[in-house]
């Protein structure tokens, strides 16, 4: 299973608003065939698994780290493909909390005569799939806030923009994530001080993430960097939006952050890397909207300077804390990672 998992984090940015997908068979102690989704429309993992074994996959065993689908979306359902193949158990991590499976593929198997189990690095597979588990269960993409500060919590120093806060460890990380994520999101002021471009940099066969500017009056350069075919302004219900719009920038209204997350998923975008700044970090903070925080911390002392995070004041027993906390060494700089809220369940 382990194998498979990384056979589904190579579709990791690629897949939404279907999910990664990996699946490995094995005859005897012999992996014959492993195989990953690689974008909504084309074959699921199963498929090319089952392409990869041929002959060999009767009387295996697979291993997948999503119940394999029972329906015929775009492509056939996997359960068949598995029951032709003559596979004789199959190992599933994570049932699929799609309404259309939901228990019914690895019904369909045991029917056919399959031997099932089910639960196997479970955690590991439900963490790799929030995005589509929080499009299918909330109707809205996996929000993932990163931010850099010093050890007294401060991302700039004053009158600067997008500091060089972390390391170069901390930033071939970022575009890592970058990479994995479906989008980018930045507010406008972070367009006005630092014109980023929000691709990705530094990753072997990177993809570039959708590029989301929040921008409420819809003030920003229209024409940024950030601004490429498939990036989206969110901004007011009435706001001016002429000059993006003249720029051939896709427009999204919401007069909420829910609604602006709720246009997203109606996009197919599944999850969000959340850079900030401040200003929209700190919004989505206060409304709860934060599902995962990473955090690099890296040693150094600013003073003065601009924080990550404002907010009402509350006593200490009331504090937000994390779960499922990792703490990773990354050059000079320390990663804090953990979730504010469960991934979603079936």
């Amino acid at each position: 299973m382990t194998l498979a998992l990384e056979q589904a984090a190579r579709g990791l940015g690629r897949t939404a608003p279907n999910p990664p997908v990996g699946c490995v068979i094995v005859q005897g102690d012999e992996l014959v065939g492993r195989g990953f989704h690689p974008r909504a429309g084309e074959p699921h993992a199963e498929v090319f698994a089952l392409r990869d074994a041929g002959e060999q996959a009767r009387g295996g065993t697979a291993y997948v780290t999503l119940e394999p689908c029972s329906h015929h979306g775009r492509t056939p359902p996997c359960a068949d493909a598995l029951i032709a193949a003559g596979v004789r158990r199959v190992v599933v991590a994570a049932l699929d909390p799609n309404p259309l499976v939901a228990g019914r593929g690895v019904q369909k198997l045991r029917e056919a005569g399959i031997e099932i189990t089910v639960g196997v690095l479970e955690a590991q597979a439900k963490r790799q799939q929030a995005g589509f588990r929080s499009l299918i269960v909330r109707g809205r993409p996996w929000v993932v806030a990163k931010y850099a500060m010093t050890l007294d919590g401060k991302v700039a120093a004053p009158g600067e923009g997008n500091g060089a806060v972390s390391g170069p460890e901390a930033r071939e990380r970022t575009m890592r994530w970058r990479d994995e994520l479906d989008a980018v999101a930045v507010g406008s002021g972070t367009i006005d001080l630092d014109d980023p471009a929000l691709t990705t940099r530094g990753v072997t066969g990177g993809r570039d993430p959708r590029p989301v500017v929040f921008d409420r009056r819809a003030a920003s350069d229209s024409q940024a960097r950030a601004w490429r075919d498939d990036a989206v302004l969110v901004t007011a219900p009435d706001a001016d939006v002429a000059a993006h719009e003249a720029a051939g920038i896709k427009v999204q209204r919401a007069a909420s952050l829910p609604d602006a997350l709720s246009g997203l998923a109606g996009l197919g975008v599944s999850s969000v890397l959340l850079e900030g700044g401040p200003t929209l970090l700190s919004a989505f903070f206060a409304q709860g909207l934060v599902d995962e925080v990473r955090v690099f911390i890296a040693p150094k002392l600013l003073g003065a300077g601009l924080s990550p995070l404002t907010g009402p004041e509350r006593p200490m027993h009331e504090a937000q804390a994390l779960r499922d906390i990792t703490v990773e060494t990354l050059g000079p700089d320390v990663l804090i990672t953990g979730l504010l809220h469960d991934i979603p369940r079936v």
